[in-house]
């Protein structure tokens, strides 16, 4: 069970609809949370994605993911420093798309039952480092960007802050079973 349907038991469809909606717009804000750097800013984007994934779940988190980023490509301002559609050809491209596996692969976790804030962090960590992949392909494939460059500019800077965000996101969720069960 995740931490969604431990605090709404009887999800309907309105209900999903609005989870999925209040999930993109709290991963929409957390973007706009932004540092700038070279070539990607860095922004509260991976940390507000970690927490709807393991929240809400695989399916409903790499939802979310989708419909944010659907909201970015109908031109809304809802990517890093407002940006819209035209960032999937810019070089963060490859990190937007690697977005909805993030959800997904943190939420298999909590579908699994993963709990705790070692074991969330752990998984955090794990899903943080494999948003390289998609995010290290673009530029490389497409922007022909040596390894080198790609790990002294788009990986190494990030490093540090992805482990931040991701000890923060596993002590939101296991601070959140925490207090459901406190309550109880």
């Amino acid at each position: 069970m995740t931490l969604s349907k431990a605090l709404v038991p009887t999800q309907s469809l309105p209900v999903r609809a609005l989870m999925v909606l209040g999930g993109s717009v709290f991963i929409a804000l957390a973007a706009q949370v932004s540092v700038p750097m070279i070539p990607v800013p860095m922004t509260l984007q991976t940390l507000a994605i970690l927490i709807v994934g393991l929240g809400y779940g695989a399916r409903m988190g790499a939802l979310t993911v989708m419909a944010y980023l659907a909201e970015g490509a109908m031109g809304l301002p809802v990517f890093a420093n407002g940006g819209t559609g035209l960032a999937f050809a810019g070089p963060t491209a490859g990190f937007l798309v690697g977005f909805v596996g993030m959800a997904w692969a943190a939420g298999f976790a909590a579908d699994r039952g993963v709990k705790g804030a070692v074991p969330v962090a752990l998984v955090a960590l794990a899903v943080s480092a494999l948003l390289y992949v998609p995010g290290l392909a673009w530029p490389a494939l497409v922007m022909g960007k040596s390894m080198p460059e790609l790990l002294s500019g788009w990986m190494l800077p990030f490093l540090a802050g992805d482990a931040v965000k991701a000890v923060i996101a596993a002590l939101v969720v296991s601070g959140g079973w925490a207090a459901l069960k406190n309550r109880a």
